[in-house]
Protein backbone atom coordinates (compact mmCIF):
# COMPACT_ATOMS: atom_id res chain seq x y z
CA UNK A 1 0.00 0.00 0.00
CA UNK A 2 1.38 3.07 -1.33
CA UNK A 3 1.61 5.42 1.55
CA UNK A 4 3.19 9.63 1.45
CA UNK A 5 6.43 8.60 2.81
CA UNK A 6 6.78 6.70 -0.02
CA UNK A 7 5.76 9.33 -1.89
CA UNK A 8 8.43 11.78 -0.41
CA UNK A 9 11.18 9.58 -1.29
CA UNK A 10 10.45 9.28 -4.42
CA UNK A 11 13.04 10.86 -7.18
CA UNK A 12 10.81 11.17 -9.78
CA UNK A 13 8.29 14.02 -7.59
CA UNK A 14 11.08 15.52 -5.51
CA UNK A 15 12.58 16.50 -9.01
CA UNK A 16 9.56 17.63 -10.60
CA UNK A 17 8.36 19.86 -7.69
CA UNK A 18 12.14 21.53 -7.52
CA UNK A 19 12.78 21.89 -11.36
CA UNK A 20 8.53 22.79 -11.23
CA UNK A 21 8.98 25.53 -8.53
CA UNK A 22 12.57 26.90 -10.25
CA UNK A 23 10.23 27.52 -13.45
CA UNK A 24 7.86 29.46 -11.74
CA UNK A 25 10.17 31.47 -9.92
CA UNK A 26 11.71 32.56 -13.16
CA UNK A 27 8.26 33.41 -13.94
CA UNK A 28 7.82 35.58 -11.51
CA UNK A 29 5.51 33.52 -9.76
CA UNK A 30 4.93 32.64 -5.94
CA UNK A 31 6.77 30.07 -4.04
CA UNK A 32 5.64 26.49 -4.75
CA UNK A 33 8.12 24.34 -3.35
CA UNK A 34 8.14 21.52 -0.92
CA UNK A 35 6.90 23.96 1.82
CA UNK A 36 3.81 24.46 -0.09
CA UNK A 37 3.12 20.88 -0.89
CA UNK A 38 4.00 19.63 2.59
CA UNK A 39 1.27 21.97 3.91
CA UNK A 40 -1.02 21.28 1.53
CA UNK A 41 -0.56 17.59 1.94
CA UNK A 42 -0.88 17.93 5.75
CA UNK A 43 -4.37 19.95 6.06
CA UNK A 44 -6.04 18.07 3.18
CA UNK A 45 -5.43 14.83 5.28
CA UNK A 46 -6.63 16.68 8.67
CA UNK A 47 -9.91 18.18 7.19
CA UNK A 48 -11.00 14.47 6.26
CA UNK A 49 -9.75 13.15 8.85
CA UNK A 50 -11.60 15.41 11.57
CA UNK A 51 -14.84 15.03 9.46
CA UNK A 52 -14.46 10.94 10.41
CA UNK A 53 -13.80 10.08 6.66
CA UNK A 54 -11.52 6.70 6.42
CA UNK A 55 -7.75 6.36 6.89
CA UNK A 56 -6.70 5.73 3.83
CA UNK A 57 -9.02 8.05 2.13
CA UNK A 58 -7.33 10.64 4.37
CA UNK A 59 -4.22 9.21 3.08
CA UNK A 60 -5.11 9.81 -0.68
CA UNK A 61 -5.77 13.65 0.04
CA UNK A 62 -2.73 13.73 1.60
CA UNK A 63 -1.28 11.95 -1.16
CA UNK A 64 -3.32 14.31 -3.95
CA UNK A 65 -1.96 17.09 -1.85
CA UNK A 66 2.13 16.64 -1.76
CA UNK A 67 2.09 16.14 -5.70
CA UNK A 68 -0.68 18.31 -7.01
CA UNK A 69 1.55 21.41 -8.59
CA UNK A 70 4.02 18.63 -10.28
CA UNK A 71 2.63 19.64 -13.54
CA UNK A 72 4.57 23.11 -13.34
CA UNK A 73 7.64 21.31 -14.41
CA UNK A 74 5.76 21.04 -17.98
CA UNK A 75 3.85 24.53 -17.65
CA UNK A 76 1.97 26.74 -15.59
CA UNK A 77 -0.90 27.08 -18.00
CA UNK A 78 -3.22 23.88 -17.18
CA UNK A 79 -0.61 22.14 -14.57
CA UNK A 80 -3.38 20.59 -12.91
CA UNK A 81 -4.58 18.26 -16.18
CA UNK A 82 -0.68 17.64 -17.08
CA UNK A 83 0.29 17.39 -13.02
CA UNK A 84 -2.96 14.74 -12.98
CA UNK A 85 -1.03 12.56 -16.35
CA UNK A 86 2.70 12.74 -14.70
CA UNK A 87 1.05 11.48 -11.42
CA UNK A 88 -0.67 8.50 -13.32
CA UNK A 89 2.63 7.41 -14.42
CA UNK A 90 4.34 7.68 -11.29
CA UNK A 91 1.91 6.03 -9.15
CA UNK A 92 1.29 3.14 -12.08
CA UNK A 93 4.89 2.91 -11.83
CA UNK A 94 4.58 2.50 -8.00
CA UNK A 95 1.49 -0.19 -8.44
CA UNK A 96 -1.06 2.02 -6.84
CA UNK A 97 -4.25 0.16 -7.16
CA UNK A 98 -6.56 1.73 -10.24
CA UNK A 99 -9.33 2.83 -8.18
CA UNK A 100 -7.10 4.65 -6.25
CA UNK A 101 -5.16 6.49 -8.60
CA UNK A 102 -8.39 7.67 -10.06
CA UNK A 103 -9.23 9.54 -6.74
CA UNK A 104 -5.78 10.86 -6.47
CA UNK A 105 -5.69 12.18 -10.42
CA UNK A 106 -9.07 12.99 -10.40
CA UNK A 107 -8.29 15.69 -7.54
CA UNK A 108 -4.84 16.95 -9.17
CA UNK A 109 -6.93 17.54 -12.56
CA UNK A 110 -9.55 19.44 -10.73
CA UNK A 111 -7.67 21.59 -8.57
CA UNK A 112 -7.49 24.81 -10.31
CA UNK A 113 -10.43 27.55 -10.41
CA UNK A 114 -10.22 27.66 -13.99
CA UNK A 115 -12.14 24.63 -14.78
CA UNK A 116 -11.91 22.73 -11.32
CA UNK A 117 -14.78 20.51 -9.32
CA UNK A 118 -14.92 18.92 -6.12
CA UNK A 119 -15.53 15.68 -7.67
CA UNK A 120 -14.70 13.61 -4.94
CA UNK A 121 -13.51 14.04 -1.45
CA UNK A 122 -9.71 13.81 -1.85
CA UNK A 123 -10.59 16.54 -4.70
CA UNK A 124 -12.59 18.73 -2.48
CA UNK A 125 -9.80 18.44 0.51
CA UNK A 126 -7.46 19.47 -1.75
CA UNK A 127 -9.42 22.82 -3.09
CA UNK A 128 -9.14 23.90 0.58
CA UNK A 129 -6.00 23.06 1.32
CA UNK A 130 -4.48 24.46 -1.55
CA UNK A 131 -6.24 27.42 -1.80
CA UNK A 132 -6.16 28.53 2.17
CA UNK A 133 -1.72 28.90 1.42
CA UNK A 134 -1.84 32.44 1.49
CA UNK A 135 1.24 34.01 3.59
CA UNK A 136 4.07 36.86 2.75
CA UNK A 137 6.86 33.72 3.08
CA UNK A 138 5.24 32.81 -0.71
CA UNK A 139 6.28 36.06 -2.02
CA UNK A 140 10.01 35.75 -3.14
CA UNK A 141 10.42 39.53 -4.71
CA UNK A 142 11.02 41.60 -1.96
CA UNK A 143 10.84 44.81 -2.91
CA UNK A 144 8.14 46.22 -1.81
CA UNK A 145 7.94 49.24 -4.29
CA UNK A 146 7.52 46.97 -7.36
CA UNK A 147 4.80 44.49 -6.36
CA UNK A 148 1.98 43.84 -7.69
CA UNK A 149 -1.39 43.30 -6.42
CA UNK A 150 -0.87 39.48 -5.97
CA UNK A 151 2.77 40.17 -4.26
CA UNK A 152 0.24 43.06 -1.76
CA UNK A 153 -2.15 40.15 -0.77
CA UNK A 154 0.49 37.17 -0.06
CA UNK A 155 2.81 39.49 1.47
CA UNK A 156 0.09 41.20 3.49
CA UNK A 157 -1.09 38.14 4.89
CA UNK A 158 0.53 37.54 8.18
CA UNK A 159 -1.50 34.17 9.13
CA UNK A 160 -3.73 31.61 7.40
CA UNK A 161 -5.44 28.32 8.64
CA UNK A 162 -8.22 26.09 7.63
CA UNK A 163 -9.95 25.22 10.84
CA UNK A 164 -13.00 21.98 10.86
CA UNK A 165 -15.53 22.23 13.48
CA UNK A 166 -17.20 18.56 12.70
CA UNK A 167 -20.12 19.34 15.24
CA UNK A 168 -20.86 22.20 13.72
CA UNK A 169 -20.04 21.24 10.34
CA UNK A 170 -18.64 23.98 9.34
CA UNK A 171 -14.97 24.34 7.39
CA UNK A 172 -13.44 27.89 8.31
CA UNK A 173 -10.56 30.07 6.54
CA UNK A 174 -9.14 32.40 8.94
CA UNK A 175 -6.87 35.15 7.77
CA UNK A 176 -4.74 37.61 9.51
CA UNK A 177 -4.19 40.55 7.26
CA UNK A 178 -1.67 43.80 7.22
CA UNK A 179 -4.49 46.75 6.36
CA UNK A 180 -1.14 48.94 5.80
CA UNK A 181 0.15 46.13 3.25
CA UNK A 182 -3.27 44.61 1.25
CA UNK A 183 -6.72 45.54 1.73
CA UNK A 184 -9.45 43.19 2.20
CA UNK A 185 -11.19 44.27 -1.24
CA UNK A 186 -7.65 43.59 -2.95
CA UNK A 187 -7.68 40.06 -1.38
CA UNK A 188 -11.35 39.70 -2.91
CA UNK A 189 -10.27 41.14 -6.41
CA UNK A 190 -8.04 37.91 -7.20
CA UNK A 191 -8.95 35.16 -4.94
CA UNK A 192 -12.93 35.47 -5.01
CA UNK A 193 -13.51 32.66 -7.47
CA UNK A 194 -10.92 30.27 -5.11
CA UNK A 195 -13.54 31.51 -2.64
CA UNK A 196 -16.46 29.87 -4.38
CA UNK A 197 -14.53 26.92 -5.35
CA UNK A 198 -13.68 26.41 -1.42
CA UNK A 199 -17.49 26.77 -1.21
CA UNK A 200 -18.19 24.30 -2.89
CA UNK A 201 -16.10 21.89 -2.21
CA UNK A 202 -17.02 22.26 1.40
CA UNK A 203 -20.53 21.53 0.53
CA UNK A 204 -19.31 18.52 -1.27
CA UNK A 205 -18.08 17.50 2.24
CA UNK A 206 -21.42 18.59 3.09
CA UNK A 207 -20.40 21.47 5.24
CA UNK A 208 -20.53 25.38 4.92
CA UNK A 209 -17.89 27.13 4.23
CA UNK A 210 -16.76 30.29 6.38
CA UNK A 211 -14.25 33.25 5.64
CA UNK A 212 -12.79 35.14 8.69
CA UNK A 213 -10.40 38.01 7.79
CA UNK A 214 -8.87 39.85 11.15
CA UNK A 215 -11.59 38.34 13.81
CA UNK A 216 -14.51 39.40 11.60
CA UNK A 217 -16.63 36.71 9.44
CA UNK A 218 -17.14 37.25 5.41
CA UNK A 219 -18.41 34.31 4.07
Amino acid sequence: MIKLDDIKQNETIQTFIKVGDENLANMGFTEHNVRHVTLVATTAYDILAKLGYPERQCELAAIAGYIHDIGNVISRHDHGQSGAMLAYDVLSDLEMPPEEISAVVAAIGNHEEQYGHAVNPVAAALILADKSDVHRSRVRNRDVSTFDIHDRVNYGAEKSKVSVNPEEKSITMELSIDNEITTVMEYFEIFLTRMVMCRRAANFLECNFKLVINGAQLL
